[in-house]
């Protein structure tokens, strides 16, 4: 069970709808139980023993909807969190990344250094 949005842009309306898990509450439900106006309360289930024997069966009921029924007394129960805020991607700092120690320089020779004479300088001997 869950609830179909229904009603205009920006005043929402919503259905108590029993629809199948894996389709979508907008496109095709098995039965209506009733309605749900957020914006003034109003709240009406067609038939309350229909709505209380499908819960005894253990049907699925979605987290709002849950909440809902606890607080108009229908069902008794402790109410769910029914959403949680996106966590934003951590960027990865340069202190989290392994440090790479430098490699030591081999010192130089004198060899090195004759080797490596620019054309005006001429090589010690």
């Amino acid at each position: 069970m869950r609830l179909q949005r229904v009603g205009k842009k920006n005043q929402p309306s919503y259905r108590i709808v029993l629809a199948e898990k894996h389709r979508s509450a907008t496109k095709k439900i098995v039965e209506l139980l009733g309605h749900y106006n957020p914006r003034t309360k109003e709240f009406g289930i067609k038939n309350e023993e229909r709505l209380k024997t499908l819960v005894s069966q253990h049907i699925e009921l979605s987290a709002t909807l849950r909440n809902l029924l606890i607080t108009k007394g229908l069902i008794t129960g402790e109410k769910v969190k029914a959403w949680r805020p996106k966590i934003k991607a951590k960027e990865e700092t340069p202190a989290a990344a392994p440090a790479v120690a430098p490699q030591a320089e081999a010192p130089k020779t004198e060899e090195a250094n004759k080797t490596k004479a620019t054309p005006n300088e001429t090589p010690a001997t």
